[in-house]
């Protein structure tokens, strides 16, 4: 008899995976062993259906300074494509330290960024940053954690194991290494290039966008200058204004929508994202949007459909949708699909921003009674995410299926 065990669960649902990611009640459930579907499978509990793994320990210090003697970095740069032409849509610039990521700003038209380490981040994080604060199960780093660099503390060795890297699906970027970066140093970190990927039919760079107008252009622009200026109230308004200018405008439909979802606007994010998707089926950023609306409400079937039109044009980047489409499937008593789905995210998820597919992989298969199997995958999750809040639960499940484990094992040898 698998051990029924309460997995501890924050109220945390991501809204957007690339851009935007903000915090609202509601937290759909995720499966235990034992589960029937529906409400809080088997006695389990909740799961957060936030995805990205929870550290509480950050590998962005605080620097510990003294008042007036901080001494922050600048960094700026470019993003283009491997033909040297800028993206065409804003790109997430993120920090990598210790396997961890840090969303820092995004890039204007022309691909260009420039952002202050030293300074108290208030943008609007990835959805893949693990120190971005999801509610009670994401201690995580502080927003303070970005703090400068004292005088007296070695910038290089603040920066010892960060890169700077470029975000946007559909595309592999370049890295820049910051560790020998000093904040003396010339600002500019140089070009990161970003490749396409091969074999993905949808697109984060809806068509749509070259075809705007240049007032609309202009609008759009202006939101995403408003982000990285953290005045969200301005950037829905600039984003309003460039879909009033242009009413095919997906890319900017879809920024509103994330934003009026924060707001807790949730009919207007659903009219944002249903217009997104009429201007360009094939923009996969309203797909996102869709679905974690469905998740909140527990709509399972919607799910299931978002997530799988979303992965049927992009399979490789997006994790957290295999994780939802996993659930969603569990909740549909479609056990095979689910595990298929966590398979596959646990496949692509190279830089393991979602922990869940591992622990919920394990769930499947204590179902299926494989213990050895389930065993293996909440070590890799314990391995992924050894200080979350739900680790001693997932200790305990471990525990209860290495026992089970091996009382099978051993049954054979008695009789």
């Amino acid at each position: 008899m698998i051990r029924r065990i309460l997995w501890i669960a924050s109220a945390a649902v991501v809204l957007s995976f690339t851009v935007f990611a903000q915090q609202r009640p509601g937290t759909p459930t995720a499966p235990g062993p034992g589960s029937t579907g529906g409400g809080a499978p088997g006695g389990i509990g909740n799961v957060p259906t936030s995805p990205g793994t929870t550290r509480p320990t950050s590998p962005f210090p605080d620097q510990g300074t003294t008042p007036g003697m901080n001494r922050p970095i600048f960094l700026s740069g470019k993003v283009t494509l491997d033909d040297g032409t800028p993206p065409g849509e804003p790109v997430t610039i993120v920090r990598v330290c210790g396997g961890m990521r840090r969303t820092e700003a995004y890039t204007d038209s022309k691909g260009r960024f420039s952002f202050e380490l030293g300074k108290e981040m208030d943008v609007m994080q990835d959805a893949s940053d693990d120190s971005f604060g999801r509610g009670t199960n994401m201690p995580g780093a502080s927003q303070r954690s970005m703090g400068a660099v004292g005088a007296g503390r070695d910038s290089s060795q603040f920066l010892s194991g960060c890169d700077l890297t470029a975000t946007l699906a559909g595309f592999r970027s370049d890295s820049v290494n910051l560790a020998m970066h000093r904040y003396m140093d010339n600002p500019d970190i140089g070009t990161i290039i970003m490749h396409r990927i091969g074999n993905v039919d949808g697109s984060t760079i809806s068509a749509t966008t070259a075809m705007a107008p240049k007032d609309a252009k202009k609008a759009y622009e202006k939101a995403f200058a408003a982000l990285n200026k953290k005045k969200m109230d301005e950037a829905e308004h600039e984003f309003q204004k460039a879909v009033d200018i242009y009413p095919k405008f997906a890319a900017a439909w879809s920024q509103l929508g994330a934003l009026q979802q924060q707001h807790g606007d949730v009919e207007a994010a659903r009219k944002s994202y249903t217009q997104a998707l009429a201007a360009d089926p094939k923009y996969v950023k309203p797909y996102e949007g869709m679905a974690s609306l469905a998740m909140r409400e527990s709509n399972w079937r919607e799910v299931k459909d978002d997530t799988d039109r979303l992965l049927s044009m992009n399979p490789l980047d997006y994790p957290d949708a295999w994780y939802y489409n996993a659930v969603a499937n569990y909740e549909l008593h479609d056990m095979e699909a689910a595990e298929k789905s966590a398979r596959e995210g646990i496949k692509t998820d190279r830089e393991h921003r979602n922990a869940k597919l591992s622990q919920l992989m394990g769930v499947l298969l204590a179902k299926k009674q494989d213990y050895a199997g389930a065993a293996q995958n909440f070590k890799d999750y314990l391995r992924l995410a050894p200080n979350s809040p739900d680790a001693e639960t997932v200790r305990k499940q471990l525990a209860s299926m290495e026992q089970q484990s091996q009382a099978s094992t051993a049954q054979p040898k008695q009789q």
